[in-house]
C-alpha cells in the first residue's frame, strides 16, 4: 500500500516527459515546416495578376470549412480536409512546382453558414488560417463564395 503513492509519481512523471518530448517534436516540425514555407520567394503578381478565377488558379487553394480547412488538389478535383493547425505541414509537404506565382494562396470564403455553431466554427478556422499563413508570410488572395 506504501508503494502505491510512488508508483502514481512515478507514471505521472513519464507521462507528463512524454508529453513534452511529443510537444517538442511538434513544435520541431511546425518550425521546419515555416521554414520550408518562407524559403519559397515572395507572392509576384505578376504571374497571377490575370490568374484570378479559380479554373486559372496554379498556386494552393484553400477552402474554409466549418470543421476543417479543404487543400484542393485541382489536378486530380480532390479535396484534402486539414484540420486548422496542421497547414503548416500540409502546404510544406506540396512540392515546389506548385507554388509558380510565389508565396500566395488563394482561400475562398465559405458561404454564409446556416446555424450560429457553424458561423462561430468557420471564423474560428479563418482566423487560425489567416493568422497562419500571415505567420509564414504568405499572401492570402480572398476568393468570394461561390
Amino acid at each position: 500500500m506504501r508503494q502505491l503513492p510512488l508508483i502514481l509519481c512515478a507514471a505521472a512523471t513519464i507521462s507528463l516527459a512524454a508529453c513534452s518530448r511529443s510537444q517538442q517534436a511538434s513544435a520541431s516540425s511546425e518550425s521546419a515546416a515555416i521554414s520550408q514555407i518562407e524559403s519559397i520567394p515572395a507572392a509576384d503578381q505578376t504571374k497571377y495578376g490575370d490568374a484570378r478565377k479559380i479554373k486559372n488558379w496554379q498556386n494552393p487553394y484553400l477552402v474554409i470549412r466549418t470543421d476543417s480547412i479543404g487543400l484542393m488538389d485541382l489536378a486530380n478535383n480532390e479535396e484534402h480536409h486539414i484540420k486548422p493547425d496542421e497547414i503548416a505541414q500540409a502546404l510544406a509537404k506540396l512540392p515546389s512546382s506548385s507554388w509558380p506565382y510565389g508565396r500566395v494562396i488563394a482561400v475562398e470564403e465559405p458561404r454564409p453558414p446556416a446555424s450560429p455553431i457553424d458561423v462561430a466554427a468557420v471564423r474560428k478556422n479563418r482566423a487560425i488560417l489567416a493568422g497562419t499563413l500571415e505567420g509564414m508570410h504568405v499572401l492570402i488572395d480572398w476568393i468570394p463564395a461561390p
